[in-house]
């Protein structure tokens, strides 16, 4: 019935000029031809196909029989295949490459992961064929086939181990591979294009005697789209594979070709990593600033040249490792601001390797006068302290006391200043203490001596540090690391400080830390000691009068209900806060002595 209906179409048809076919032509031709070819007749499609009297009905109708042949090439194991493959690669040749276009784009969509990676593998040879007969009006079309095949690839699952990008378990490698394929001969004629456009307009300020600007090449911003659109996924997605981990890496081949699409299409790499800093031109054309260089992008980039060392000798060496990790701020800022693992991971990378090439106690105290210089450290308090993932709270800390080393001693000064206003963590706050009492012993061991860590300028930090949150009631327990380390901090310095040089000016501020911390600090431990004992007391008594049955506790922390704890448990967790309030008053009575022994020596 179908091939009788299709025989009848292209029979009447072949009698009109092409302009001429009816829409009922084409509906006819097209369900006609589908259900032959759905029902086994592909040799009598083929036939037709072939027919030289057939050819005009071909042009205008053929690209209808797209999507069976497709399904058909896809299962591979079909007995029509040859028939199949001869007719869709005769369409390719005989159709209209703008309907061909459409066709092929519309059998890209998938969701099924293998169905998504054996089509685009199908498919992007044919749409490449198709986009170069587009001749000079191909760019918009090329834009909409790229912009189709990464939404494509994003839907693919991503490679975590070496061993799913040496086995290629998801099929990404192979895309990857032949989307760079795909792109190659654009990215030749956009080189061609930016080569030829530049002689032009040379020839042109030569006769005019004046600079000119020639319209923006289309396939080139397309390309640059395309390049940056690659950046953000899956590039920032992925964790490329070390040459010493895995020696041939389809993933880190296709970020090289990236980026050599990038320089191909004049835009040069070092532009693009220090853009935050350097001035780029106006270029004209319809992308804005913002949607031509999506940060997200630039940060993805600067990620593969400075951390994996891709296109790293297109880099001139003048740029000094202070301003790279000055421009590099910007973008590690991007990364550790976001909630994605893969994406704070990528910004402690990029910090640390903008950090190790810079000379420790080099960065000056105006840095901080910088937004990203304040802005990222915050950022890794939140990745040291909510991160759920425990080694990239280690990595966090790791780094965080590396920026902390490349500060001159001034910019220490400064930056331990304002962690202990803003970080709002006891735990931070207690590790910057003990970064100020490591700068202090530095500062008064000999040959060593300077103005921000000793006398008149160390005096302000310590009444930051020597100070109790909300005095004599300061939750002990919540602000413990940060008590401890100022405890420690105190016991050092009345310690290692003579009372006849007073280095640091603590013995002639110490009355007013016993007055203001001191003092408050005995207080609060001996109102939390009876609260607890308290406590105890009750709990024990509680537990006495309901032996027989199991006591339950419910404890909230601010809103959140905790879950249910038992009688022994909330006891053992009272005398672990009774032996805290032990260890801070031990600590506290011992500099209490050294303070009275070394005012009345």
């Amino acid at each position: 019935m179908a091939l009788e209906q299709l025989s009848d179409v292209v029979q009447r048809c072949q009698a009109l000029p092409d302009d001429s076919y009816t829409t009922e032509d084409h509906d006819v031709f097209m369900i006609a031809g589908r259900s032959c070819i759905e029902e086994g007749n592909s040799a009598q499609v083929l036939s037709i196909v072939l027919d030289e009297k057939n050819q005009d009905i071909v042009r205008c109708m053929g690209w209808n029989l797209l999507p069976p042949l497709i399904q058909v090439l896809l299962k591979k194991e079909d007995k029509n295949l040859s028939q199949c493959l001869a007719i869709f690669n005769h369409l390719l040749q005989t159709c209209r490459p703008k309907e061909l276009l459409i066709g092929l784009l519309e059998q890209l969509e998938h969701d099924d992961p293998d169905t998504i990676a054996e089509s685009l593998h199908l498919l992007m040879n044919p749409l490449q064929k198709v986009l170069l007969c587009l001749g000079s009006r191909k760019a918009s079309s090329l834009g909409m086939a790229l912009s189709s095949v990464l939404d494509q690839v994003a839907k693919l699952p991503l490679p975590h181990t070496k061993e799913q990008e040496e086995d290629d378990v998801f099929s990404l490698c192979r895309c990857c591979t032949d989307l760079t394929d795909f792109v190659r001969p654009f990215v030749h004629e956009a080189r061609q294009n930016t080569l030829n456009s530049k002689a032009q307009n040379e020839g042109v300020n030569k006769m005019a005697g004046e600079p000119h600007e020639g319209k923006e090449d289309e396939l080139r911003t397309e390309l640059l789209k395309f390049c940056m659109k690659t950046l953000s996924h899956p590039l920032l997605e992925l964790q490329l594979k070390d040459p010493d981990t895995l020696a041939v890496s389809p993933l880190r081949n296709f970020a090289t070709e990236i980026l050599n699409t990038l320089s191909a299409i004049r835009e040069p790499l070092p532009s693009l990593v220090y853009q935050p800093l350097l001035k780029r031109k106006q270029v004209p054309g319809f992308l804005e600033e913002e949607v031509r260089y999506p940060k997200e992008s630039l940060a993805s980039l600067s990620h593969l040249v400075f951390v994996h060392h891709l296109a790293a000798d297109t880099f001139p060496s003048v740029f000094s490792p202070m301003f790279s990790l000055r421009c590099n701020m910007e973008h590690i800022c991007l990364l550790l601001s976001r909630t994605e693992e893969s994406r704070i991971l990528k910004g402690l990378e990029l910090y640390e390797k903008s950090l190790v090439r810079v000379e420790d106690g080099s960065l000056p105290a105006d840095l901080l006068e910088i937004k990203t210089f304040l802005t990222v450290p915050q950022n890794l308090v939140k990745v040291m302290t909510i991160c759920p993932r425990h080694d990239l709270r280690t990595r966090g800390l790791k780094v965080f006391q590396l920026s902390i080393d490349k500060f001159d001693t001034e910019a220490k000064y400064n930056f331990f200043q304002y962690m202990l206003k803003t970080s709002n963590h006891s735990g931070v706050e207690g590790y910057i203490i003990k970064n100020i009492k490591n700068q202090i012993d530095f500062a008064l061991q000999p040959g060593h001596s300077n103005t921000w860590f000793e006398g008149v300028h160390l005096l302000p930090l310590l009444r930051k540090v020597l100070s109790l949150p909300d005095g004599p009631e300061t939750d002990l327990l919540q602000y413990l690391d940060r008590v401890m380390e100022s405890l420690n901090l105190l016991r050092y310095l009345v310690i290692r400080d003579k009372v006849t040089e007073n280095q640091t000016g603590i013995w002639t501020e110490l009355y007013k830390i016993e007055d203001t911390f001191m003092k408050p600090l005995r207080v609060g431990v001996n109102m939390s000691r009876a609260h607890y004992e308290r406590e105890l007391h009750n709990t024990m008594e509680t537990k006495k009068k309901k032996s027989k049955e199991e006591s339950v506790l419910s404890v909230s922390v601010g809103d959140e209900k905790l879950p249910n704890m038992t009688s022994e448990s909330q006891i053992q967790a009272l005398h672990s806060a009774l032996h805290t309030f032990d260890m801070i008053e031990s600590v506290l009575v011992r500099i209490e002595e050294l303070t009275e022994v070394k005012e009345n020596l």
